[in-house]
């Protein structure tokens, strides 16, 4: 599968060609004081060096000034020039790196030594801010796995053998233990077995096979270790195509490529240009030219232009909206997906997992003649004989042991279970298990989607015990929510039957839900979606079947927290919590962080005219360049640090 990674120029979509260098700071080894520490060098014998110019110390002359100031520009200049001489190499001149390297060196050509050094410095220390937020934010991001079985246990030469799955062949005996996902399509040789295909088809009620069924890879198995005998090789299994749609969809995924990044490839060939010009034109217009002096002119012009504070306080921006986000446990893969929450007009949402909890409960209990207590008792006494998910649901009741105890319990396949409480016949199970024994039951009992267990005791109809998919806590209140942020089409799709899929649908108030579906027909639902330009789609979900969806949409969101790997693999945005109501606080931190962002932008682009004016007139100097630069990147990072303070709720 071709996955998506996380990478430096992931999080950093501002600045790709400016920033995507090794500029001299450890990054991924050592401490994270060593990363400081050419700042720190240098910082050093740069205040020390203008102390010794302040007293006017007398050794501190000529050669030995110029050599202290050219050791301390090195530990911080010396990553920049090498990066700007390696980018003139392969043909791109005009970079930020370039633009330091020539105003800093023409600082020290004119005896502005330590102005020279500051400048770089500055540049290191905005930098290192930069580092440290990209670093932050990388952090945040959990490792992604891939979801497929990595073995399979084949059944060769009379023992089992643990092998790739890729290695399988069609017809060759495959044995899977509890707990461990069935690595490739096959029919069941063992007599029965119970599974969770919940992440593969997004059916919530765990699914019981008969021998000779058939059975899908990437299904948990939940009750003993069974046998499967293969009948498609591993490429061709269910796990492998959805996985290759999961591939075809991020194909078509496009990418955004921010305004700064084209603004800069433009602006800063023209800063050099302006540059030449503000350093020799003068010559055929001014009485008393001194090159000395528009060169200094110059200068100043380069290091104000530098674009820098710009490439600089606007990914910042967007580290403060990663940082306020993975707080509250949100984590975006790229500061891009920030700025495509706040376009979002359209969600797109699975059921289980994502809107319930994806385990059973017991909804109602239904005593026909008994009291309620000990009619769960002579039902609990029979559903202690099985394992059963649907019988731990129901064990779970209240908490509340069993004073009985079954015997003679038996299993009618497909049915339920039948046996002898304190003396008295007990059926337990579905309705074909009533008929068959001449029970009759409550009419009511046709209209519940919701699996419902049926019970007779000494052959009367004694009631029935419906067990159902919860909603989260905050599922109704997420409908609400996103209707107030301008989110007013949602749909819910769903791999569950669609009675129940309409049911969950209408208790939150979304009007369009389908149920049934396979992980084609959601990718088609959304596809058709996307034919309409201004739809801006989202899709959240959890399940296996829900990847080729999350890869297709504009932000595809997956619960991470008991979301399959795959999921979590091919979205943009991961619900650390799995609490719905996450993806309005995404779209409320997206828009916060969008607006904070242009503001940096007005701000860099303020100054820096103004500053521009003054250095071009010459009534600015260097060190007014190096506020107009850096100083409005610290004044950015002090903007986005407000995004870490702020509340969506």
């Amino acid at each position: 599968m071709k996955k998506k990674k996380v990478n430096l120029r992931d999080l950093k979509p501002n600045s790709e060609e400016q920033h995507s260098h090794d500029d001299g700071h450890n990054h991924g080894n050592g401490s994270a004081f060593k990363t400081y520490v050419p700042a720190i060098i240098s910082f050093t014998m740069l205040m020390m060096g203008i102390g010794l110019d302040y007293f006017d110390v007398s050794f501190f002359k000529n050669w030995t000034r110029i050599v202290w100031y050219s050791i301390a520009y090195l530990p911080v200049g010396f990553p920049v020039v090498k990066e700007g001489w390696n980018s003139i190499k392969k043909g791109d001149i005009f970079t930020e790196f370039f633009l330091m390297s020539i105003a800093t060196i023409g600082a020290f050509i004119i005896g502005e030594y330590p102005e020279g050094v500051a400048v770089m410095l500055f540049y290191a220390v905005g930098e290192l801010f930069q580092n440290t937020a990209v670093n932050r934010a990388k952090g945040n991001i959990k490792a992604l796995l891939d979801v497929r079985p990595n073995e399979a246990l084949v059944y060769r030469n009379n023992n089992y053998v643990s092998v790739s799955p890729e290695t399988v062949e069609i017809g060759e005996k495959v044995q899977v233990r509890v707990g461990e996902k069935i690595p490739l399509d096959g029919i069941l040789l063992s007599d029965k077995g119970s599974f969770n295909t919940a992440a593969l088809t997004g059916e919530s009620k765990p699914n019981t096979i008969v021998k000779g069924e058939k059975v899908f890879a990437g299904s948990i198995n939940l009750d003993g270790v069974i046998e499967i005998k293969t009948t498609k090789e591993f490429k061709d299994s269910s796990i492998a195509r959805i996985l290759d749609m999961v591939q075809n969809a991020t194909a078509r995924k496009s990418k955004t490529e921010l305004f700064i990044r084209q603004f800069a490839r433009v602006y800063t060939p023209i800063v050099v240009f302006l540059a030449i010009a503000v350093t020799f034109l003068p010559y055929f217009f001014v009485d008393h030219y001194v090159f000395r002096d528009w060169l200094y002119r110059a200068l100043i012009f380069l290091v104000i232009s530098c674009p820098c504070a710009l490439v600089i306080s606007i990914p910042l921006g967007y580290f403060g909206g990663l940082g306020a986000a993975s707080k509250n446990g949100i984590l975006f893969k790229g500061a891009s997906f920030l700025d495509a929450m706040t376009k979002i007009n359209t969600l797109v949402m699975d059921k289980t997992g994502t809107v319930t909890k994806g385990v059973f409960k017991i909804k109602e209990v239904k005593a026909i003649g008994w009291d309620e207590k000990e009619f769960m008792k002579y039902l609990m006494a029979m559903e202690e004989q099985s394992t059963h998910p649907i019988a731990k649901a129901i064990l779970e009741y209240k908490d509340e042991g069993t004073d009985y105890e079954a015997s003679e319990v038996s299993e009618i396949a497909g049915k339920g279970l039948k046996g002898i409480v304190d003396g008295k016949a007990v059926l337990v199970g579905n309705k074909a298990l009533m008929t068959a024994n001449n029970i009759d039951v409550l009419e009511e009992t046709e209209t519940i989607v919701e699996s419902i267990v049926l019970v007779a005791i000494d052959d009367k109809f004694a009631g029935y015990v419906v067990i159902a998919d919860e909603l989260k806590e905050d599922a109704k209140e997420t409908i609400t929510a996103l209707h107030k942020v301008g989110v007013k089409n949602i749909m819910m799709l769903s791999g569950d039957k669609d009675s129940i899929t309409q049911k969950v649908a209408s208790e939150l108030n979304i009007e369009i839900a389908k149920g049934g579906l396979l992980p084609e027909d959601k990718l088609n639902e959304v596809e058709i979606l996307k034919q309409n330009p201004n739809n801006k789609i989202a899709f959240i979900g959890d399940g296996i079947n829900d990847a080729p969806v999350l890869a297709a949409s504009d932000v595809g969101i997956a619960m991470g927290g008991l979301g399959s790997d795959v999921a979590i693999e091919t979205a943009d945005v991961i619900i650390q919590t799995d609490q719905p109501s996450k993806v309005v606080k995404a779209i409320k931190i997206g828009r916060s962080t969008r607006k904070i962002v242009w503001q940096n932008i007005g701000l860099a682009f303020g100054v820096k005219v103004i500053v521009l004016i003054l250095g071009a007139g010459g009534l600015a100097t260097m060190w007014e360049a190096v506020f107009a630069d850096v100083g409005v990147a610290l004044l950015a990072i002090l903007n986005a640090v407000r995004l870490q303070r702020m509340s969506w709720d």
